[in-house]
């Protein structure tokens, strides 16, 4: 009778399986990035509530923004802030924040960049990515920039982090006393073991160059990508997101955020009676293409 019984347990559980996509059976949950500026205004106003909604679309990677040297992360201490994300079940991998050199300022400059990766260290992230960087485009000015770069590196080094730099799509211009690309000088004149780079794949494209390409002749620079495009993940189709997710991980990397920047046409949308859209009606309409992108993102076979 026991062995009956068992035999039966058996028999519904090979039934079961035999309707279940292997896919499914095998599933594992994605490592799937967001960088919080993406919702920037609601995390403002409640990063507790904006975390929640985002890990439970399936986001549990963060890259947070670190501007102007604030101590505080989205108005928390960087423990309490980190603490909500552990609780949601989010890692934080990564920052955006950047300090323009200023001659003659060498040692506040350096202390104020300290200051930044001790709350990025707090955090736990294991980047400091700098998003934009003001610099004319000549070989002169370009090579103090590395310079700099490489010194701001070296710091970030002596808190486990790596710094970056974060592309758009003016850095795939040439400069203006050399047939060089920006963004590829910046690429052989920083240190490897100093300096990596978070591809954007959105502007790397728009700067009409191929992400595809650049990380076939940079594997080991390319360390973190944003995965981003005009709206919705996918949706636009000038993207080779297959593509460039299959040759990132030939690369062995693995890192990457996704990005939703705000279009100016949701920017000018109205209502029926003509007046403009607030930002808590643009901050629903971006959480939804979040939504939409990391939906994309879970059934996207090419990615891991």
């Amino acid at each position: 009778m026991k062995r009956n019984s068992i035999f039966r347990v058996l028999s519904i559980f090979v039934v079961v399986i035999l309707f279940i996509k292997p896919e499914a059976v095998f599933a594992k949950d994605k490592k799937i990035g967001i960088q919080l500026y993406s919702v920037m205004d609601a995390m403002k106003k409640d990063p507790q509530t904006s975390i929640n909604r985002l890990t439970r679309m399936g986001y549990n990677v963060f890259e947070l923004v670190q501007w102007g040297g604030d101590p505080k992360v989205f108005g928390m201490p960087a423990n309490e802030f980190k603490s909500i994300c552990n609780q949601s079940g989010a890692e934080i991998i990564s920052t955006h924040s950047s300090i323009q050199e200023e001659m003659g300022k060498e040692n506040e400059i350096m202390n104020r960049w300290r200051k930044l990766f001790e709350i990025q260290k707090a955090c736990g992230g294991k980047y400091f990515i700098i998003p934009s960087y003001q610099v004319n485009y000549t070989v002169a000015e370009v090579q103090r920039m590395c310079d700099y770069f490489n010194r701001v590196g070296k710091i970030a080094a002596e808190y486990g982090l790596k710094l970056g730099y974060h592309n758009h799509a003016s850095e795939y211009n040439k400069l203006k006393d050399s047939d060089d690309v920006m963004w590829e000088y910046l690429v052989e004149h920083t240190d490897p073991e100093l300096v990596c780079f978070e591809l954007d794949v959105y502007w790397c494209t728009i700067g009409g160059k191929s992400p595809v390409v650049y990380l076939q002749k940079y594997p080991k620079r390319i360390q973190i990508l944003h995965i981003k495009d005009e709206f919705v993940i996918g949706e636009s189709g000038l993207i080779d997101f297959e593509n460039i997710f299959k040759q990132f991980y030939k690369n062995k990397m693995n890192d990457y955020v996704v990005e939703i920047e705000t279009p100016k046409k949701l920017r000018e949308k109205t209502n029926v009676d003509g007046s403009k859209y607030t930002s808590e009606q643009i901050m629903e309409e971006i959480f939804e293409a979040a939504r939409k992108s990391i939906e994309y993102l879970k059934k996207a076979k090419f990615v891991k």
